[in-house]
């Protein structure tokens, strides 16, 4: 009889740690706003089919040139997730991972392209609907990388009683004398789009730059609007990236808004994010917690 328990015991423990979360790609959703469909991907937890209840989520923000499928196919996002619930690591929560094209997560200058707009208006309410999510901002995150960190830091700056936490990873965010100094080639390709073609120096900070630009954006909103979330913020010492990583650290410092900063060793690479992804889920699961 105990020989029959202790089987049964060390059979449950081995099948909870081969338990697997459910991966859903590419899946669409019609967006008005956008007039035209968003393909988004979702992970649900392992224990997601077999329970009745609700779940914390966090939207995971893919980066420059990916889509909604880079965090699973790069990230192994699935992978990571699986193995930091049978840790107990994080709690076992939903991640839902859209498509954002090069809109850097943002409404455009001229007011065509109305991403931000999107996200919070039609994609949030839309998943928390379909899915079983708690709802709430305090079981509500957002994380990303480069671009989707940019997205993410923005979001939550413009949006603090939408998420408890946020988790930008190597994002890509520019004091004022750097996008002044942008290559024009550069500026047209990767910026232009979203904050107007053509502009050069000083003309390229222009209101609506100023608007979704994290430095000004902090200093505008100031340290009691900041303080609605959390923030935790991880950037690799070899990333071309370091400067605006590390600039946003001293200036939350100094303005007196609690916050983690992290630099590792390591570049701009999916080889940095997987081995850091899991630590700022673990940040974020902390703060769903009651």
């Amino acid at each position: 009889m105990k020989r029959t328990f202790f089987t049964l015991i060390i059979t449950t423990f081995v099948f909870s740690l081969l338990a697997q979360g459910t991966v859903k790609e590419s899946l669409r959703m019609e967006s008005k706003i956008l007039g035209k469909d968003v393909e988004y991907s979702i992970y649900l937890p392992p224990d997601y089919q077999t329970s009745n209840r609700s779940y914390p989520i966090v939207y995971l923000l893919h980066g420059y040139t990916d889509d909604e499928t880079g965090w699973v196919q790069f990230g192994e996002i699935n992978r990571i997730a699986d193995a930091a619930i049978a840790e107990g690591k994080i709690p076992p929560m939903i991640i839902a991972m859209p498509d954002a094209g090069l809109t850097w997560y943002i409404n455009d200058y001229d007011g065509k392209v109305r991403y931000e707009d999107f996200f919070i208006q039609e994609f949030i309410p839309s998943i928390e609907k379909g899915f079983r999510v708690r709802s709430k901002k305090e079981f509500r995150g957002i994380a990303g990388l480069s671009m989707g960190g940019f997205g993410t830091l923005v979001l939550a700056m413009k949006h603090p009683n939408l998420f408890v936490a946020a988790a930008p990873l190597s994002a890509a965010i520019y004091p004022e004398e750097e996008v002044v100094g942008f290559d024009q080639e550069r500026w047209d390709k990767v910026q232009g789009p979203m904050f107007g073609k053509g502009l050069v120096g000083e003309d390229r900070i222009t209101e609506h730059w100023k608007a979704n630009n994290p430095f000004f954006l902090a200093k505008k909103l100031g340290a009691e609007s900041l303080k609605k979330v959390s923030y935790y913020f991880d950037c690799g010492d070899d990333d071309f990236l370091y400067k605006g990583n590390a600039a946003i650290h001293v200036l939350f410092r100094n303005m007196g808004v609690p916050h983690e900063f992290r630099m590792r060793d390591g570049r701009h690479n999916w080889t940095y994010w997987r081995t850091g992804i899991a630590d700022a889920l673990a940040f974020i699961g902390a703060r769903f917690h009651r």
